[in-house]
């Protein structure tokens, strides 16, 4: 039998995009899947929507924590030996798990098996697993199948740039990922979550704005965010 997999969905006031979500988890190749949402004290439908599939899917209810707190607390309900933490706004081709899965029983010296995604309008086709590009950039997102045995957990007090974080503390435990070809997912960005957080080209945060005294809000956020991540692994 195959190992079961469970799939950790953080959802905050995502009532359009969570049908999109579930309908494509639902359509995976690969059976064997529980699905557990966790309802991050959401303000729209979110709860009609759940309601609708509760006989399909577990559904735990929260004061909203933000998106750590709320994969921690999925994590918690698990059952599976295999998990992965799917962003509310992302749509599953329907081959995702079993090639994530293939590419973690081929090479099970991998801890985690991830791949390229589309966001938006922008193509995202994935790097090959490079310790040290890891440590200097994040290439690695969140939406990536992870053996549970070797997942420490989400840090509850990191805001931004959660992904990066995790892998990195991932790296520092001596383990790795394997990169899985193709684009395997597709990331909405009409979602609540998504409002001032879509994809910015890379030049944009190339330009020396202090020099210009004009910043952007958001490319100060992220360098700050930048920091307080390299400086927790000492980068």
């Amino acid at each position: 039998m195959e190992p079961l997999i469970s799939v950790i969905i953080p959802a905050y006031n995502h009532a359009n995009s969570l049908p999109f979500c579930i309908e494509s988890v639902f359509a995976q190749t690969y059976s064997n899947v529980e699905i557990i949402v966790v309802n991050d004290g959401s303000t729209d439908n979110t709860a009609g929507v759940l309601d609708y599939y509760k006989d399909r899917i577990r559904v735990v209810t929260e004061e909203n924590k933000g998106a750590n707190p709320a994969r921690n607390r999925g994590l918690m309900q698990a059952k599976g030996d295999f998990v992965i933490f799917c962003d509310a706004d992302v749509i599953m081709k329907p081959e995702m798990l079993k090639e994530m899965m293939r590419a973690l029983n081929d090479h099970p010296e991998a801890s985690y098996a991830y791949s390229g995604f589309k966001f938006g309008w922008k193509t995202f086709h994935g790097t090959a697993f490079d310790a040290t590009l890891l440590r200097s950039t994040s290439f690695v997102h969140t939406t990536s199948l992870v053996r549970r045995a070797d997942f420490p957990g989400f840090d509850e007090s990191v805001m931004r740039l959660q992904d990066w974080d995790v892998w990195l503390t991932m790296l520092e435990q001596g383990k790795t990922g394997i990169l899985v070809p193709g684009v395997l997912f597709y990331v909405r960005i009409d979602g609540a979550s998504r409002i001032g957080s879509s994809w910015l080209p890379k030049i944009v945060y190339r330009i020396p704005w202090r020099r210009l005294f004009c910043q952007p809000e958001r490319v100060r956020k992220y360098e700050e965010a930048k920091a307080i991540i390299k400086a927790k692994h000492h980068l």
